[in-house]
């Protein structure tokens, strides 16, 4: 079984979920073993569709088709934790209280980036800098 890297953000949405796909069309491309995937610490019934445009416009940029049928976005949940060879949220500020909330044994155990939200920079930013981070964290694997 391949480890797994397990990205966090708020809804599994946006980030997470642009965040597992693009790593794993980069890991799959690169022949890393590695595969990752996401979940949400507070997923919202007030997103539209199983994941964001944004993203989804930004994996077709990029020439990468996610699995389909599109799941919708999951909670996380402790065996989610405990099965992850490495865990990272996307926006320490955001994130770190809500994992000290709900798994505070946690919470020092997560890696944390620092990719904010919607509500803080745009989604070009924004996913910018998660190809940054997954491509930064992919080097680093591949040295394991």
């Amino acid at each position: 079984m391949s480890p797994t890297v397990l990205f966090l953000c708020t809804g599994n949405y946006y980030r997470s979920r642009f965040a597992e796909y693009y790593f794993n069309a980069l890991a799959c491309q690169r022949k890393l073993e590695w595969q990752a995937e996401s979940r949400g610490l507070q997923p919202s019934i007030e997103n539209i569709g199983s994941i964001s445009s944004h993203a989804l416009a930004r994996l077709r940029l990029r020439g990468i088709q996610p699995p389909r049928p599109l799941r919708p976005p999951q909670d996380l949940k402790e065996e989610n934790l405990a099965a992850a060879a490495l865990v990272v949220a996307v926006n320490e500020v955001e994130h770190r209280p809500l994992i000290q909330v709900r798994f505070p044994h946690w919470a020092e155990r997560v890696r944390y980036w620092k990719v904010h939200d919607l509500d803080v920079t745009d989604a070009s930013s924004g996913l910018a800098a998660i190809e940054q981070a997954v491509q930064e964290l992919l080097a680093e694997l591949s040295e394991l």
